[in-house]
């Protein structure tokens, strides 16, 4: 299904809001970014809590996309 709706987007199907964009391209960054709020050199594992955070914003906005995807193709 993930792969569907990845396709519909590539294929331009789908037009996907520009804040699930723009949290694609932060959560990229940021992860990379060698500024961190919580750096996991000092604080170890729990310096990767603000980068799951991130990521998590990601993901449901990104499902949040996927269901207004799956509801366009019923109303079709």
């Amino acid at each position: 299904m993930w792969w569907r709706f990845v396709k519909a987007v590539r294929k331009r199907q789908h037009r996907v809001a520009p804040t699930t964009w723009v949290a694609a391209i932060a959560a990229v960054v940021y992860t990379f970014a060698p500024i961190d709020l919580i750096p996991e050199l000092v604080l170890g594992p729990l310096g990767f809590v603000d980068d799951i955070g991130v990521w998590g914003i990601f993901a449901i906005l990104f499902a949040r996309e996927q269901r207004r995807w799956l509801a366009d193709l019923e109303q079709k």
